[in-house]
């Protein structure tokens, strides 16, 4: 018996339960055959022990949908090894098809006309929620990006699921495109620029079509990031100038100030200080400006703060290489940083280090560095900015004990197991 250690990693990655895992899993039985699980956690555990090995296929139909990737890859076995693309493989499969498809009642292969309502739009804003929360707490991480691109296809599949008025199917358009943009900023946390750049046709898209000109601004105001991260400042520019645009960055302050802030970071690519200035004093009247009693998307109050201003003034301080006031926005934006935030909190230490690496204090930003939390530094955009960081400690001083300390440290890092 060899315990699965893929699903394993996968359901620590979604932050699920036994219990969670084995609910969700019966909630999609349920929505495919009519019939509720019987799913435990007594069968979560026999799946992770491997004393299951090949669930039957409606369970497996059910945990592809809950992790969006196939039962092969994550580590389930079939019970005879079939050759990909093999007819052996395919009569399995179509049997299995075939055995799946009658255990569906015949309610549902003939459904009577359902009406779809704002609960189900409430039903799939929770759902999201959950997106931003994880990602908050993991960042970048595929199963985030596949459950995102999951909840997208079940907002789109209840238009087709019975009748709904005007206002509910804009709703769900606008939740298909808000989970979209989360499966983008994923794949942009996780360095999956193609992937990204998919969501983002897909996610606006979706956007016009929703009419919902706040999830437009999250959607371009991400491809600005996209395009900053990937080096291409005129791109970035331009589609943070569609989110600024929007009637939503008019109106609210608080929208107003992030796209400053934004664009303040992008201009510092461009060696602008002048204009990376006067973009953060506009993004910090704006902030100053902005009602924090009004009602306005989770996924914009989850984040943007007065840290989050001093984050992206620290981001663009840093490209000018004005090390000594990136070093004063980094400290603000650790001191003001929500608990929880693990992940920004180490972004924003990794740039402080680069700060102060800047300023030729080798010593403290060594130590500085060493303050990430190591369960962090596999993150995608931690790890490479640790690596720039040792690259550079490497040309300023080769020799020094600090280049030494770091190098142990970095070999450490490497060879830990995730």
């Amino acid at each position: 018996m060899v315990p699965n250690g893929v699903l394993r990693q996968s359901l620590e990655g979604l932050g699920l339960t036994h219990a969670e895992l084995a609910e969700r899993v019966n909630r999609e039985i349920e929505s495919l055959t009519g019939q509720e699980g019987t799913v435990s956690e007594r069968t979560v555990h026999n799946w992770l022990s491997g004393a299951t090995q090949w669930p039957p296929a409606k369970v497996r139909v059910a945990i592809e949908r809950v992790f969006g990737q196939d039962a092969m890859a994550l580590g389930f076995i079939p019970r005879r090894p079939v050759r990909s693309g093999s007819v052996e493989e395919d009569d399995v499969r179509r049997r299995e098809f075939v055995a799946a498809a009658t255990a569906v009642p015949l309610t549902v292969a003939l459904p009577s006309a359902k009406r779809v309502g704002l609960g189900d739009v409430r039903r799939l804003e929770s759902r999201f929620a959950e997106i931003v929360a994880r990602d908050h707490q993991f960042g970048g991480i595929k199963s985030v990006e596949a459950l995102a691109l999951q909840m997208a296809q079940e907002a789109l599949e209840l238009q087709d699921q019975g009748s709904a008025g005007q206002r509910v199917r804009a709703a769900l358009y606008g939740s298909a495109a808000a989970f979209t943009s989360s499966a983008m900023w994923a794949a942009i946390d996780g360095r999956r620029f193609d992937a990204a750049q998919r969501h983002l046709d897909q996610a606006a898209r979706l956007a016009t079509l929703s009419g919902d000109s706040a999830i437009a601004f999250r959607i371009w105001s991400h491809a600005g990031s996209m395009y900053r991260h990937t080096g291409r400042v005129s791109d970035a520019l331009a589609a943070n100038d569609v989110a600024r645009s929007l009637s939503v960055a008019r109106r609210d302050p608080l929208f107003a100030s992030l796209g400053h802030a934004r664009h303040a970071a992008i201009l510092g690519l461009g060696g602008d200080r002048n204009a990376v200035a006067r973009a953060l004093v506009r993004a910090q009247d704006a902030l100053e400006r902005a009602d924090g009693t009004a009602q306005r998307p989770m996924w914009l109050t989850a984040f943007y703060d007065q840290s989050e201003l001093e984050s992206l003034s620290l981001t663009a301080y840093l490209a000018l290489r004005h090390h000594d006031l990136a070093e004063s926005h980094a400290h603000r934006c650790l001191a003001l940083l929500r608990p929880g935030n693990t992940r920004s909190r180490a972004i924003a230490t990794a740039r402080l280090a680069r700060a102060q690496l800047g300023q030729r204090e080798l010593d403290l930003a060594v130590s500085t560095a060493l303050e990430i939390e190591p369960t962090q530094t596999s993150h995608p955009r931690v790890a490479g900015m640790l690596r720039s960081f040792g690259q550079r400690l490497t040309e300023l001083a080769p020799r020094s004990e600090a280049a030494k300390t770091w190098e142990q440290c970095a070999t450490s890092m490497r060879e830990a197991p995730e």
